[in-house]
């Protein structure tokens, strides 16, 4: 099938801007908001891991998710409801961005520099002498608890104002007709974001050689100077929003919606919410979906960042191995997301949303494969490459990192938020809200418990891998059964958008009505 706005727009503009004229004044808000939302994560997610696993080691991961980043994620979807039931919605998303950002410059400016004396090591050396090996990740994760609450509030950012806020509005708001071309060209803004993100986090780190200003520590000053870009960009943010719903008609309506739902969701609770999903095959699908990404991530990070604590040990060099790792993910997730329509329309919807685990479990491969077999001879080869085979190894796991994160930001986005677009605003909300708010941080939640548990046992996070590995290719295999259910029923509501899936396969599929 061909491409089908060359004709409309040109081979080049349908590729970088298929956008109408009348279309650009809610759209290109829209991509201000993205890419603010997106360079704050990129920002946040680098500070995180410099700031956390190079004080506590990779193995406080696992023990974070679960104790840290599940109950807040519940918690935080129950505060997102009561706001939403008490308040209009450009409240909800003011009062949500404007919180985040409170604490992460509580964060920078008052907690990191009296971290030596707020921290609990006297606690958390008595907890050694009393609880095994395996659960010193644990106590580093109370022995380092203001690095864990900023972990945790980092991570959040990104289901609570990047999946729940910006996405749900984008999905509320953008029409079949337009789904394909938006989703691509802010795609690609956040993909830009994430490069933009990169270069600043590298030269901020080294600003000492300029002098120091706000702080002796060179990175102390770059946490400080980091968290004030995060503010701009959120204020940003918060103005692009406003500007929307004073001048789109569009978000107006979104407004009246949200708050005449708002009498539904008080009766829905978090409980109802989830027997709301179990019901409808759609949203089981965009669950198992979301929930076994979050899941093979989580499992394959813990054993990379592993490895890569061990060979950039200070903050400044892990932050700067990152922010090269920013840069590099995000060049290829803008030829991805650049390419994405034509994806589609060529191979269709559910063709591409194979793509993701397609890249999951293949680089999985090379990278378990290479951990496993890194004593055979292969590496006689070694000295012609110049590097040792431990450095070789964390740059395996940094590009398949990389991959992962580009295929996800360009690909698995995307199509997710497009399968939402069909459904009643009912199930919208109560499906998204669910999903993205709880069901992404229960995948990472699943893999955290299964790290846990093996730690107990094997102590080291190396010592796992091979049943990591063995469970990452059945959660993958799931995924892919999923996304092949889903584009089946997905086909049925937009044959257009997914032309591709066999009409005998449709005709098959039991449930006709995703709910």
């Amino acid at each position: 099938m061909a491409p089908i706005y060359n004709s409309e727009f040109g081979t080049l503009r349908s590729l970088f801007w298929p956008i109408h004229r009348q279309e650009r004044r809610k759209l290109v808000p829209m991509l201000i908001m993205l890419f603010c939302i997106c360079f704050n994560y990129s920002l946040l997610r680098t500070i995180k891991d410099v700031v956390f696993i190079t004080a506590a080691g990779a193995e406080v991961i696992p023990f974070v998710k679960v104790w840290g980043i599940f109950p807040m994620a519940i918690l935080i979807t129950l505060i997102f409801t009561k706001l939403s039931n008490t308040f209009t919605q450009e409240k909800v998303f003011y009062f949500m961005v404007s919180g985040f950002l409170l604490l992460y410059v509580l964060f920078a400016f008052v907690i990191y520099p009296a971290r030596d004396s707020i921290h609990l090591n006297y606690c958390a050396d008595y907890l050694q002498t009393l609880l095994p090996e395996g659960c010193k990740g644990f106590i580093h994760m109370l022995r380092y608890w203001s690095f864990t609450a900023f972990y945790v509030m980092s991570e959040l950012w990104s289901t609570s104002i990047m999946t729940v806020l910006f996405w749900g509005l984008a999905n509320e708001i953008t029409k079949l007709a337009e789904v394909k071309r938006f989703y691509c060209v802010l795609s690609t803004g956040s993909n830009l974001a994430s490069i933009t993100a990169g270069l600043i986090a590298g030269r901020l780190t080294h600003l000492d050689s300029y002098g120091l200003f706000l702080s002796h520590d060179p990175w102390e000053q770059a946490l400080m100077l980091l968290t004030i870009l995060i503010v701009i960009s959120g204020i940003f943010t918060m103005l692009a929003y406003r500007w929307m719903v004073k001048n789109v008609e569009e978000v107006s309506a979104y407004e009246t919606t949200t708050k005449a739902n708002s009498k539904v969701k008080s009766h829905l609770s978090l409980k109802k919410s989830l027997n709301y999903i179990l019901n409808s095959n759609y949203l089981i699908c965009i669950a198992i979906i979301v929930v076994s990404y979050n899941l093979v991530i989580n499992l394959i990070e813990v054993v990379w960042k592993d490895q890569l604590r061990a060979l950039y040990p200070s903050t400044t060099q892990y932050n700067d191995h990152l922010s090269y790792l920013l840069i590099v993910q995000g060049v290829l997730s803008t030829i991805l997301a650049l390419a994405m329509s034509k994806l589609i329309d060529i191979f269709g919807w559910t063709a591409t949303a194979l793509i993701t685990p397609i890249v999951m479990l293949i680089s999985s491969f090379a990278f378990f494969g290479f951990l496993f077999f890194n004593h055979q001879p292969i590496y006689d080869l070694l000295p012609f490459l110049g590097l040792p085979p431990y450095i070789l190894a964390v740059y395996i796991g940094s590009f398949q990192n990389a991959a992962i994160k580009a295929t996800k930001y360009s690909v698995f986005d995307a199509t997710k938020e497009m399968s939402y677009v069909p459904l009643s605003p009912e199930q919208k909300i109560q499906g998204k809200t669910a999903i993205d708010g709880i069901g992404s941080r229960f995948g990472k939640f699943g893999g955290s418990i299964i790290y846990q548990t093996l730690l107990l046992f094997f102590v080291s996070v190396g010592a796992t891998a091979p049943i990591v590995a063995f469970t990452l290719v059945l959660v993958i295999i799931f995924w892919i059964l999923a996304v092949r259910s889903l584009g089946r029923q997905f086909a049925q509501l937009n044959p257009q958008i997914d032309p591709m899936v066999n009409e005998e396969e449709i005709l098959l599929e039991e449930s006709p009505n995703p709910a």
